[in-house]
C-alpha cells in the first residue's frame, strides 16, 4: 500500500471508530497531536485530552448519522468532507451552538495532517445547522 492510499485508510478508520470507542482511535495519532475545532474555540494537545473530549461529546449525540461527501489525499493530507446528522443529548459537546434537545446537522470538513502514517495534527472546521 501506498503512502496516499495508507493515509485515506488511516483517516476512514479515524471516522468510522472515532464515535464508537474512542480509544480505537488514539493509536492513529501521533504522541505530539493536535486537535483543532477552531468554530467552538477548542484546541486539545495529547491523546488524553482528545479522548476525554470525545468520550463526552460522543456521550451528547443521539441517532448520529454520517454522510460521506468527498474524501482526498496527498502524502503529507488528507481531506474528508461529510455531513453528519444528530440529536444533542447532552452539554458535552462544548461551545454547541444549539440547545440540548435539537437535531442538528454538521458539515464536517476534516484536514489531517500526516507524519509516518499517523495523525499529526487535526483541523476540523463546522458549520452548523439546526433542524428543529
Amino acid at each position: 500500500m501506498g503512502v496516499i492510499e495508507h493515509n485515506l485508510a488511516v483517516a476512514d478508520e479515524h471516522i468510522r471508530n472515532e464515535g464508537v470507542d474512542p480509544a480505537l482511535v488514539m493509536g492513529l495519532y501521533t504522541d505530539d497531536i493536535v486537535l483543532e475545532i477552531p468554530g467552538r474555540g477548542l484546541r486539545f494537545d495529547s491523546k488524553a485530552a482528545i479522548e476525554a473530549n470525545y468520550r463526552r461529546m460522543f456521550g451528547s449525540l443521539a441517532d448520529i448519522e454520517i454522510i460521506p461527501l468527498d474524501r482526498f489525499a496527498t502524502e503529507a493530507r488528507v481531506v474528508d468532507d461529510c455531513l453528519v446528522r444528530f440529536r444533542l443529548t447532552g452539554d458535552g459537546m462544548t461551545n454547541a451552538p444549539v440547545p440540548v434537545g435539537c437535531r442538528a446537522e454538521l458539515r464536517l470538513l476534516h484536514v489531517f495532517h500526516m507524519r509516518d502514517g499517523k495523525i499529526a495534527r487535526e483541523i476540523v472546521h463546522e458549520q452548523w445547522t439546526r433542524l428543529d
